[in-house]
């Protein structure tokens, strides 16, 4: 990911730096898929690696965070460098973002063993399709990520607008089943929150995904639509 330096040591604290933020990505991603064998099956034990999880992840976060300050304070980095480093920090926030949502994910499906409701009548499959299709997204960013690949990170917006529509449609199914059985209504506002929790990770992936172009091209894409940022690309990058 990084590039040569005439200093090795400035070589090997950013290398380790990306291995970490790398280790940070697949603790992340190790917890979504836990948090979706939960969610499918309903067990207490995926709920509670969740949870275990989400302190490692919690303290990676933090430890990335010192190496990035003593690196940028030590080195005073310019143009590129400093973008790598940028890069490095806003995918740590968003990777840790994604494992909260992963946490709360577990927390709504104790919720709903420990309520013992009736499961059979409600969209869980809808839901576990989203959660897929969230975790396969997360880890495509991570490969986006690691290669700095913008033509990937394109294919990871765009997909992006599909998880928004799955929860769009999510949220009229569940809308209907509470209309016609009032009785539904607190599972499926757990359901609910799940469901943001997922197209919440799809957007933390999406903004990874917006930073492999700022690094690679020296763009900022954010809140560009998908047309408008292939169209920025077609021009010169920044030095």
């Amino acid at each position: 990911m990084t590039e040569k330096h005439l200093s090795s040591q400035f070589d090997a604290e950013l290398n380790r730096v990306s291995a970490r933020v790398m280790e940070l990505g697949g603790l992340v991603e190790a917890q979504l898929r836990t948090a979706v064998q939960a969610l499918t099956s309903f067990s207490t034990e995926a709920v509670n690696q969740v949870v275990a999880t989400e302190k490692r992840v919690n303290a990676l976060e933090v430890e990335i965070d010192h190496d990035l300050s003593t690196i940028i304070a030590r080195r005073q980095p310019t143009a590129r460098d400093l973008r790598l480093l940028i890069a490095f920090s806003k995918a740590t926030a968003n990777l840790e973002r994604m494992g909260d949502e992963a946490h709360k994910m577990a927390r709504m499906v104790q919720s709903i063993i420990d309520s013992g409701t009736a499961l059979r009548a409600l969209p869980f499959g809808d839901l576990r399709v989203a959660a897929e299709m969230a975790s396969e997204l997360l880890r495509k960013t991570l490969d986006a990520f690691a290669r700095l690949d913008t033509g990937a990170a394109l294919s990871i917006l765009k997909e992006d607008d599909r998880i928004d529509t799955e929860f769009d449609s999510f949220v009229r199914t569940l809308i209907t089943h509470m209309m016609e059985d009032p009785r539904k209504i607190s599972a499926s506002l757990d359901l609910l929150f799940m469901a943001k929790a997922i197209e919440r990770i799809g957007d933390h992936s999406k903004n990874i995904a917006e930073q492999v172009i700022y690094l690679v091209e020296g763009k900022d894409v954010r809140h560009q639509s998908v047309e408008q940022i292939v169209s920025m690309l077609q021009t010169p990058p920044r030095p």
